[in-house]
């Protein structure tokens, strides 16, 4: 009887459909989003807060400091992309597949060494700054935009591109009217994880002074104030999750039609 009665449910369009889903999935980030913001109020409000804290705490320092996270992951993921969806397609040509090994394998490095191992590394190498941040954080996130961008252009069906140079189009004509038109959900995908990785990584720039919301969690290790400290650690996850949001819109909007 269950069944028949999901059965009658689904016919009816009672069941939740595909596009309900979607829709319940954009919604819930900003729910937790604000669930955290409630949280972290009524946090601060009973906690302890010294002179020194409210200083860190100032809500102009705090907005300075979000603005240096989103200049981090922004100016990182731009640089990226720059750098891993012409090489990708350049590695999608048939001339060109036998290096993919070698260049998944050395894009891999960022993804296989820790993060604040990276940060470490290259500042000791190339000093500290904004530049050196902006270089490990390119090194650590480039894998996916990279892969996704490869694993879209590959999964195109074949014969669509015949048929393309079949009706007499050129290689770059069927490359950006058939090929990426058809790629581009994967890509996409590959770049919303490109900035959430981003984002997450920026919170280590503080350790070589390239600011971001990681110099409140510095500073709240160091002094050993936890209100500051789990103030920077809620407002980075807050900040990841809204940006993953703004992206999957991004991405939803940017969905070819009837791709």
């Amino acid at each position: 009887m269950s069944t028949l009665a999901e059965q009658e449910l689904q016919a009816t369009g009672a069941a939740p459909s595909e596009a309900d889903r979607k829709v319940w999935a954009l919604l819930s980030a900003p729910a937790v989003i604000l669930v955290g913001a409630l949280g972290l109020f009524v946090y601060l409000s009973n906690a302890t807060i010294d002179d020194s804290m409210k200083a860190t705490l100032n809500g102009q320092v705090i907005a300075t400091q979000i603005r240096e996270h989103l200049v981090l992951s922004a100016v990182s993921t731009v640089i990226v992309l720059c750098i891993a969806v012409p090489l990708g397609i350049a590695l999608s040509r048939k001339g060109a597949k036998v290096a993919t090994p070698i260049v998944l394998a050395l894009a891999n490095i960022g993804q296989g060494a820790p993060a604040i191992g990276i940060i470490a590394l290259l500042a000791v190498w190339l000093g500290i700054g904004f530049w050196v941040a902006i270089l490990a954080m390119s090194v650590y996130s480039i894998l996916p935009a990279l892969r996704n961008t490869l694993v879209g252009l590959e999964q195109v069906d074949p014969a669509l591109v015949d048929a393309g140079r079949g009706i007499g189009m050129s290689a770059p004509a069927v490359l950006f009217k058939v090929e990426l038109p058809l790629a581009v959900p994967v890509i996409l995908a590959g770049i919303r994880t490109t900035l959430v990785l981003n984002v997450g990584m920026a919170a280590l720039a503080a350790f070589i002074g390239a600011g971001g919301l990681g110099n409140m969690v510095v500073t709240g290790v160091k002094l050993f104030q936890i209100p500051v400290l789990v103030t920077g650690s809620i407002l980075i996850a807050m900040l990841a999750l809204a940006v993953d949001w703004v992206a999957a819109i991004a991405e939803r909007f940017l969905h070819p039609k009837g791709v």
